[in-house]
């Protein structure tokens, strides 16, 4: 399984840890993003003017990629906006706010909650489903943002994701790559998803309460730079619904997206397409609401929640386009940004990075689950989780059959590496819709989920160990 490595690998690889390095700094990644971007199209093309083109391509690039995502939060923003400015989500919250009374409940209720839904419609979905109703219910009885996003994250993202027992995407294209049925990894993940889950869960939590006790961390810690701009329109006196208006909308509410779920389990409707139903049913929901509480100002009033809405998705998504316009090189990206410039035998950057590392080591047990999660890991950089996880499954085939066992193990946790790291809890734009519906900075949850996961994958990897 011979893979050619070139300078473009070499410059990714440097600035993969440059990226790291100002991350653990705390300091903005963008030019070094930029700059990665503009080194790799120059050694790739050997053109400065089709270089520095390709600066502006990787972020319009980017941007299509993550529009779906800006669009969902933009417009479920906009409804939470419009929903407390008329008290309907005060009284949306009260039978939570009687139900959740500390911080540990709120911890454990929203991540479960979050990942049963997850499990059937995926996470971003359910973070727009329940993100705007349990998180000022969360922060009422003690449990900071930082904390409501690391468990919606956590247990969405990382548990019901990694796992996707129901709609089986993720062990679907890990059994292809790996010739093994379908039924075979998901079984082997079993075992795995809950070691990993619980690990991950339990020690998230532990470090919550440790600093929420020392003080460390309280309602402002980890709050975006743009945070405030999002309650910025404070309640005024002025009444716009009466009670029973609110009590009529806190109630159908719920019922409309309770309706959106029925519709995608009947409808078999998954992923971008039970985002966009979620995101229509939110614009309604704007609509109708605007059109009561404001009247006559109903129509301009539309407009302006729509406009906040946009705002601050783009102020939400701003730092985080050039990361992710460097990361996308590593994968299909490379083509449609710099051109065919790799070599014929390339998968991209990333794909081609793994199938080296899993060449130059030895093969037993233990350095065959070392090797799946360290590649596992590695493809998930690029922030999608799923785009280098046939990559797992494939390497776990070659290992498998050097060893002579494991195969289903071996492609469970590739799997769950990868989707752990690039579906949503450490690559900072891949967790953008937990932290945006919490209002927190992204890079600030990232760091907070390094050390829960990175034990967790120490832990999972061990167990496999034993497993194959």
């Amino acid at each position: 399984m011979g893979v050619e490595l070139t300078a473009l690998h070499w410059i990714y690889v440097l600035f993969i840890v440059f990226i790291i390095g100002f991350m653990v700094m705390r300091r903005d990644t963008t030019l070094v993003c930029i700059l990665g971007i503009f080194l790799i199209a120059i050694t790739a093309t050997g053109s400065l003017s089709s270089s520095v083109s390709s600066i502006f391509n990787s972020f319009i690039f980017a941007i299509s990629e993550l529009l779906p995502t800006i669009l969902i939060i933009s417009i479920i923003v906009a409804m939470s906006r419009i929903l407390t400015i008329t008290e309907i989500n005060d009284v949306m919250i009260s039978p939570f706010a009687k139900l959740i009374k500390t911080p540990a409940l709120a911890y454990w209720t929203i991540g479960i909650v979050m990942m049963v839904i997850s499990w059937f419609f995926w996470p971003s979905p359910a973070v727009a489903l329940m993100g705007a109703v349990l998180l000022p219910v969360a922060i009422r009885v003690g449990l900071p943002a930082l904390g409501v996003a690391v468990a919606m994250n956590l247990f969405g993202h990382g548990i019901a994701l990694s796992g996707d027992f129901v709609i089986q995407a993720a062990p679907k294209l890990t059994a292809d790559a790996a010739g093994l049925p379908v039924g075979d990894v998901i079984n082997a993940s079993i075992p795995l998803v809950i070691v990993m889950g619980a690990v991950t869960t339990i020690t998230a939590f532990y470090l919550l309460k440790r600093d929420i006790k020392l003080g460390k961390l309280n309602a402002s810690t980890g709050l975006a730079p743009y945070a405030n701009e999002n309650t910025s329109e404070k309640k005024d006196n002025h009444q716009y619904l009466s009670l029973g208006q609110k009590r009529f909308f806190a109630l159908l509410i719920p019922l409309l997206f309770a309706v959106d779920v029925a519709a995608m389990y009947i409808l078999d409707l998954q992923g971008g397409d039970a985002t966009a139903l979620v995101g229509g049913t939110s614009i309604f929901i704007l609509l109708i609401i605007a059109l009561l509480a404001h009247k006559n100002n109903g129509l301009e009033k539309t407009t302006s929640y729509l406009i906040d809405g946009f705002q601050f998705g783009f102020k939400v998504f701003g730092p985080v386009i050039p990361i992710a316009a460097f990361f996308y090189l590593g994968d299909s990206g490379f083509s449609t940004i710099i051109g065919d410039f790799l070599p014929e035998s390339s998968h991209g950057i990333v794909n081609d990075l793994g199938v080296g590392l899993a060449a130059l080591v030895p093969l037993s047990k233990e350095i065959s689950a070392i090797t799946l999660t360290v590649v596992g890991s590695i493809t998930g950089l690029d922030g999608s989780g799923f785009s280098g996880i046939s990559l797992a499954g494939s390497i776990a085939k070659l290992f498998a059959a050097a060893i002579g066992s494991g195969a289903a193990t071996l492609t469970a946790l590739g799997q769950i590496a990868g989707i752990w790291v690039g579906g949503g809890t450490l690559v900072p734009w891949a967790l953008i819709p937990a932290a945006a519906i919490c209002n927190v900075d992204p890079f600030e949850l990232a760091r907070r989920n390094i050390l829960p996961v990175t034990i967790g994958l120490v832990v999972t990897t061990l167990v496999a160990m034993f497993l194959i």
